[in-house]
């Protein structure tokens, strides 16, 4: 594994002195999960219709410093929200799917009583899949500091975190594919989030320098390099480009809004509508089940909004394509373009994209050496992403800040202390166990 910089020796013995301190125990009985935050380059929207999406972690994300109890006592606190989370894992969790909460252990505002419900709904999907947990655990958690990690699913990474650190304590050996499937659960039937595996796949599955690209139908998935980072490189260098992440200072939960189910909901009509068209009503109704040249045929029969979710659909899907052959042979110009070719479907087919994230989107277009950008995340608040050339990343990203807080100065300045709305930063690893 690549000497990355994250977390940084001054992170890693600090969640470690809190946890210690929490349990009385040796700082070095103190084990540290390193769960990164996630971008989405290509495959917008087309996670929870079985699409194929292109994912990569950021050297930034959520730090789970832990020690197994003794018992089924868990002890938690958080490095962004006041409070403890005490709870025994022996209970029987149930699922919050009847209230809506606003839970992204990050830097994010939420229902603060409710911070720790990823812990429980770790236990919950463990449960679930009939494995067997008794021992809790006494940890410390926090995100990343001087960022909001709205949109760079927070969340996934939250929830990965604790399952790892669960499953440690309970000598539970699971493969990536069954942690992403463990954390589906947590957030589509704990939670009541009706979103796909993307977030949870590119967490578990990443690798330094490459893209992970993944078949959310089959679950298939491969790491596909690019030739301009070295995998074998001690440290981040920045040799091909920097990551770019500009964040809006909007925040919005999304199980609090009607916008994201909506939007999974109609793209499911559209699915259903077609395949009817062709006597195959009894498939599930997801566009991964509809071919092209059916969507072709029957389009006229959608409505003029599911159209355009179909359309989305079925052209995101042709950029993931056309965007695996540009980073494969190191063409990150061609990469960009069809970067912002999804932010734009986004915006006009998908109909998402609040005006702060446009705004955002703009401000990187026309910033100097960025190959392209788009929404990161569900495009109603968070952030953009962008890819830049590293020799112009400094002027971009000062551009960037400059055009944001001229077009929106109160969201700018409502970003938490010390955070600012441009970070730069570079390719991560997968989440696991120090």
């Amino acid at each position: 594994m690549a000497n990355l910089s994250w977390p940084s020796a001054e992170e890693q013995a600090r969640v470690r002195e809190i946890a210690s301190a929490m349990t009385g125990k040796n700082e070095n009985d103190v084990k540290v999960v390193v769960s990164p935050y996630r971008i989405c380059p290509l495959g917008a929207h087309i996670d929870h219709q079985g699409g194929t999406v292109l994912a990569m972690t950021i050297n930034r994300g959520i730090l789970l410093g832990f020690i197994p109890s003794n018992d089924s006592q868990s002890h938690l606190r958080s490095g962004q929200f006041d409070g403890e989370v005490k709870f025994s894992v022996d209970e029987a969790q149930q699922p919050k799917t009847t209230r809506m909460i606003n839970l992204e252990n990050g830097n994010n505002v939420h229902e603060e009583a409710n911070w720790g419900d990823y812990a429980k709904g770790a236990v919950f999907a463990l449960q679930k899949s009939g494995k067997q947990v008794t021992k809790g655990i006494t940890g410390f958690i926090c995100g990343s500091e001087g960022l909001d990690s709205s949109g760079l699913s927070s969340s996934a990474a939250v929830g990965i975190a604790y399952l790892l650190a669960l499953e440690y304590a309970n000598t539970l050996t699971l493969t990536p594919v069954e942690n992403i499937e463990l954390d589906r659960i947590i957030e589509n039937e704990y939670l009541g989030l009706r979103n796909g595996i993307l977030d949870q796949s590119a967490i578990l599955l990443s690798n330094y320098g490459c893209l992970t690209s993944m078949n959310c139908k089959t679950k298939d998935y491969t790491l596909v390099p690019h030739p301009g980072i070295n995998k074998n490189e001690k440290h981040e260098n920045g040799e091909a480009f920097k990551i770019l992440l500009a964040f809006s200072g909007l925040k919005h939960a999304l199980t609090s809004t009607n916008g994201y189910n909506d939007r999974v909901a109609e793209c499911q009509e559209a699915a259903r509508v077609l395949l009817q068209a062709t006597g195959s009503g009894d498939l599930e109704p997801l566009l991964c089940n509809v071919d092209r040249e059916t969507y072709e045929a029957h389009k006229g029969k959608l409505k003029p909004s599911l159209a355009k979710r179909a359309e989305h659909f079925f052209s995101e899907n042709a950029r993931v394509t056309e965007g695996l052959k540009a980073w494969a042979s190191g063409d990150l110009r061609e990469f960009g373009t069809l970067m912002s070719a999804s932010a734009q479907s986004s915006i006009q087919n998908y109909e998402c994209g609040s005006e702060p994230l446009k705004d955002l989107c703009e401000a990187l277009w026309q910033a100097p050496g960025v190959y392209g950008a788009r929404f990161s995340g569900a495009g109603f608040r968070g952030c953009c992403v962008g890819l830049v050339e590293a020799g112009q990343a400094a002027t971009a990203a000062r551009l960037v800040e400059l055009e944001y807080r001229r077009r929106q100065p109160e969201l700018a300045a409502g970003l938490r202390p010390g955070s600012s709305v441009v970070l730069l930063c570079n390719p991560g690893q997968s989440a696991h166990l120090i």
